[in-house]
């Protein structure tokens, strides 16, 4: 449900999620990954693609449709393909069973595309998952066509932004809502994310679980933001549990994330 139906049942804590790399196991397995390098325009042309991104060539926005718009296959064929070669973290529908036992509204922002994420998470992790609120860019027809015909679809940007979709856009009118009613019982709002296009919408919640071994933690570090650190999402389920059932507070395990990244990076460091 979007926001404001996601307040009705006053949930104690609402959790945002990034798709590629942190529902799923391999971020370089993203989704516009496999559709172009065997789809599309391939796999050298998708690379300098990123590299102008990297370098600001180009927006993510231009290099996103550039590779979308070279793909021709009718788009159920390429749901078909992505089925095959995608693979959620295993623990993910553990977690989300827990949170629709909970009243734990789920909330996966993504750049990629609404009837593709939703498709996958429908057939890993079964037919409840169309309860989850997906807020992300959508597919359409193009002019005369449709998306079951050869080069029949286009992508549908979510927004105007440099990205096609900016996630803060999704969280902040939870925050400006509390800040607005003071005294209404506000919700500890949570995001797990593995990559910098989430640092915007980790600015807008209480806490980050950063992908180990990704650079969002160094970013994390940089900025101030409070986060800790994930490997999987059997550690995201106990510590969301230990956060709704009171024996952890977002402080505490803010100083544990950065304690043990602190930690691990002087690890390295010994080791080299």
């Amino acid at each position: 449900m979007p926001y404001p139906q996601t307040l009705d049942e006053n949930p104690k804590i609402i959790f945002f999620t990034d798709f590629d790399g942190t529902i799923t196991l391999n971020d370089s397995m993203a989704l516009h990954t496999i559709v172009t390098d065997n789809l599309g325009f391939g796999e050298k042309l998708r690379r300098q693609a990123n590299l102008d991104t990297l370098n600001d060539k180009v927006t993510f926005r231009e290099s996103f449709w550039e590779m979308m718009e070279s793909v021709k296959t009718p788009f159920p064929d390429c749901i078909r393909l992505l089925r095959e070669n995608i693979k959620l973290d295993p623990y993910f529908k553990d977690f989300y069973q827990w949170s629709r036992t909970n009243k734990v509204p789920v909330i996966v922002l993504s750049s990629g595309m609404t009837p593709i994420i939703r498709s996958l998470l429908v057939h890993l992790v079964g037919p409840e998952a169309n309860d989850i609120e997906i807020v992300s860019n959508e597919v359409e027809d193009k002019p005369g066509k449709t998306k079951d015909q050869e080069d029949g679809w286009q992508l549908k940007f979510h927004d105007d932004s440099a990205f096609g979709h900016d996630k803060s856009l999704t969280i902040r009118p939870y925050a400006e809502h509390f800040a607005a009613r003071p005294n209404e019982p506000r919700p500890t709002m949570l995001y797990a994310g593995d990559g910098v296009s989430d640092l915007s919408a980790a600015r807008e919640t209480d806490l980050l679980f950063a992908k180990k071994g990704h650079d969002l933690i160094t970013y994390c570090e940089r900025e101030g933001i409070p986060f800790t650190v994930f490997e999987d999402w059997q550690s995201i389920l106990a510590t969301t549990k230990d956060i709704l059932e009171g024996r952890k507070s977002i402080k505490s395990v803010a100083k544990e994330g950065a304690e043990k990244a602190q930690g691990e990076k002087q690890n390295i460091e010994t080791t080299k």
